[in-house]
């Protein structure tokens, strides 16, 4: 596996995420100075709306700039069989006869890219599934609690 080539992908996804934020944060500016979102009287709020909504999205797409900028310095180094999972890792699970993959990442949980023809989740050590990963090693069995049940899946690869 090229890790080199995932963090590539995951940066290109936080890309695309953080120009959809820019655009909708200055739509949001606009629609907040715009003549016709002037206050009408002491209830219209218009304004205040589109301007508490502007900022909101500029702080998200802050947010997913220190994450762009954080995978940027991320090592993609290969982990041994032997190593325990850590940021930068690549986990296979199986959890029934399934198999999911995920990238340990330094932040921007929930991120979803296709690589080599799969999709791979990136969670976050602070995750509950990244808390009960890290420190894990390939072909350790971990019992998961998935809303009100617990289930048993296997590491099946670490890299």
């Amino acid at each position: 596996m090229n890790k080199r080539a995932l963090i590539k992908k995951i940066v290109e996804r936080l890309r695309e995420e953080l120009e959809v934020y820019f655009r909708a944060a200055q739509a949001a500016r606009t629609e907040a100075t715009h003549e016709q979102s002037k206050a009408e009287n002491k209830y219209d709020t218009r304004g205040l709306e589109a301007s508490y909504l502007a900022r909101g999205q500029s702080k998200q797409a802050a947010e997913i700039q220190g994450s762009i900028a954080a995978f940027e310095k991320l090592d993609a180094r290969k982990f041994g069989e032997a190593e325990p999972v850590d940021v930068g890792a690549f986990v296979e699970l199986e959890l029934n006869g399934e198999k999911a993959a995920y990238f340990i990442g330094p932040r921007a949980g929930g991120t979803e890219v296709i690589h080599d023809k799969r999709e791979v989740l990136v969670i976050t050590p602070q995750s509950p599934l990244g808390e009960q990963l890290i420190g894990r090693k390939q072909g350790d069995v971990l019992k998961l609690k998935l809303a009100h049940a617990q289930s048993q899946c296997r590491v099946t690869k670490v890299i």
